[in-house]
């Protein structure tokens, strides 16, 4: 049996309930087998896949807190430091009530491969909690905060481990928290990202992940032959990521003309206003209703369908396992000529496969989406060095990173024979950095 094999079957025997980490786990292996197949005698030896496939450490925690009816309520909490062999542990905190410790460590596991491809030193980490804010007030929200990083703060540290925002973290949240930190720590320090820009917070953070998915398909179109220019582009979700996508993808001349949230979609053919959409989720937080009820071109759909409409790109920016392969299926069909992940694995294994079998371009997350964690490395950067950079700047910053993140995957992938497979380019050029610095600092 190879390495790789042995690996995967101890793996999945180990972490049978955790579907999510499984996939993830199994889509790098496979895609690494080349790479492993060429060193496999000294990295059995090291144990080094092993290594990477297990945890630092798991941190499971209860989260008691005062809702505003006076009533204690009680959420589970979790950080999982995957790998920091190249630098601090880096991460976001996902709050939704999804959240358990199979997804946390596939985010963890895929944050590694993300932060090395930026050739930043930053090392994967993730957390989160099966706290739900929507629907919460500010107070209840605080409270949240200040518990989950009362227990938090014992593991964290701007040279140890540094959180950031995800899904269900944004701005208040964020603030909350290292409010808490600093309270309890009596330090000022950039143990978070994500702050606001008064109190140490970087420009461009927030639309960084949007923004750096656009550089990325830019780039991509660009190198295949093509523009982004006039190229109509489907987009899923409504969060940070799916707007500032969408306010990218308009400077760039392309037509964004869906976005969805948890109970529908919209179809807007004149394309998606920003301005609004921005009004409905950031400042109101309400659902796309809203939205159509303001928008006389658009139109509101119950449930999933964002993948129906017919479009040149596809954006997947919601959460995980959100395009399968019947989706897949109606891109291709319908012209489709590449889809970028601005999520984390939104793609089911199937319809990845699926996508690359039928020329369709095809970028994975932990490549397309990693202009996030790469502000927010900037943002410690510049934390560390007491400067705030404008936002001109950052974007500059950002945009080269991108850019050096597409031809680096696309380098690797064509030195082991597989010419325009972004998903084996994108874990072989993010895994060689991490196993050199993980052999290099011996068994530990």
């Amino acid at each position: 049996m190879s390495y790789v094999d042995e690996v995967l079957e101890r793996v999945k025997t180990k972490n049978a309930s955790e579907p999510e980490f499984l996939q993830a786990v199994d889509e790098v292996l496979e895609s690494l087998r080349p790479v492993i197949e060429a060193n496999e005698e000294k990295y059995r030896k090291e144990a080094l896949l092993e290594r990477l496939t297990e945890p630092d450490r798991q941190i499971k925690f209860r989260v008691p807190w005062v809702d505003d009816k006076g009533q204690v309520q009680v959420n589970t909490g979790y950080r999982v430091q995957f790998n920091n062999a190249i630098g601090p542990y880096k991460g976001g905190l996902r709050l939704h009530p999804s959240v358990n410790i199979g997804i946390i460590k596939f985010l963890g596991f895929e944050q590694i491969f993300k932060n090395s491809l930026t050739g930043l030193p930053i090392g994967g980490g993730k957390g989160g909690s099966d706290f739900d804010p929507k629907g919460k007030s500010d107070r209840e929200v605080m409270a949240f905060c200040q518990s989950f990083m009362t227990e938090l703060c014992k593991y964290i540290g701007a040279d140890v481990d540094v959180p950031a925002g995800d899904i269900g973290t944004g701005a208040r949240e964020i603030g909350y928290m290292f409010g808490q930190y600093k309270k309890i720590k009596g330090t000022y320090e950039g143990v978070l990202t994500g702050k606001g820009l008064s109190y140490g917070g970087s420009l461009a953070r927030t639309e960084a992940t949007g923004y750096g998915l656009l550089y990325m398909t830019e780039e991509l179109l660009k190198c295949n032959g093509s523009d982004i220019k006039d190229k109509v582009i489907a987009v899923s979700g409504a969060g940070n990521v799916a707007i500032y996508a969408i306010q990218k993808a308009q400077q760039l001349g392309a037509k964004p003309v869906t976005c969805s949230d948890s109970t529908g979609w919209i179809y807007d053919p004149e394309g998606i206003d920003v301005e609004l959409l921005k009004e409905v989720k950031e400042v109101k937080r309400a659902r796309l209703t809203e939205y159509a009820a303001a928008r006389p071109s658009a139109q509101y759909h119950e449930g999933r369908g964002v993948w129906s409409v017919k479009c040149d790109i596809a954006l997947p920016c919601a959460t995980q396992n959100e395009l399968h392969l019947a989706d897949a299926k109606m891109l291709a069909t319908n012209g489709c000529m590449a889809v970028c992940e601005g999520a984390n694995m939104p793609t089911t294994e199937e319809a990845t496969k699926y996508l690359q079998n039928n020329n369709v371009l095809f970028v994975p997350g932990k490549a397309a989406n990693a202009g996030g964690v790469a502000t927010s490395a900037l943002e410690m950067s510049q934390n560390s060095e007491r400067l705030s950079w404008t936002f001109e700047e950052v974007d500059s910053k950002l945009k080269d990173i991108m850019v050096n993140i597409y031809h680096n995957i696309d380098d690797a992938a064509k030195r082991y024979g597989k010419d325009g497979d972004y998903v084996a380019g994108a874990n072989i050029a993010g895994f060689e950095k991490v196993a050199d610095a993980m052999l290099a600092q011996g068994v530990c």
